[in-house]
């Protein structure tokens, strides 16, 4: 009924790959958003809390990622927050939670881009 849509900002951490299916074809990987903050004591920028979480991308979506983002760039990703469970190998329930990607971008604020129509 309701979606849960979240922006994360982050760092591709796997290699999207991308999986054919009849209905069109998907593209995932993993991104990593780490928190910062300044630690007055230290004097410095300190890594806070990290995330690492699964992004899921659809149709056109799935194929332009797919050519376009690579392992360790920088990227903004709009997207609707789930849970998905499961049972492990070992029969333990499990609860992943993922971001179906409405837009994903390069974070322009870390470096440049030519952007391509299709």
């Amino acid at each position: 009924m309701y979606d849960t849509c979240i922006t994360v900002v982050g760092n591709v951490c796997t290699k999207p790959i991308q999986r054919q299916f009849p209905t069109g074809s998907m593209t995932d990987f993993k991104v990593a958003s780490t928190s910062r903050r300044f630690d007055k004591e230290l004097g410095k920028w300190v890594d806070g809390d990290e995330l690492f979480i699964r992004v899921a991308c659809w149709r056109a979506l799935a194929q332009h990622v797919y050519k376009s983002v690579r392992v360790g760039d920088p990227v903004i990703i709009r997207g609707r927050l789930y849970s998905r469970r499961y049972t492990d190998k070992d029969e333990v329930p499990r609860t992943a939670f993922e971001i179906s990607a409405q837009a994903i971008g390069h974070d322009l604020s870390r470096g440049v881009g030519q952007f391509s129509r299709v």
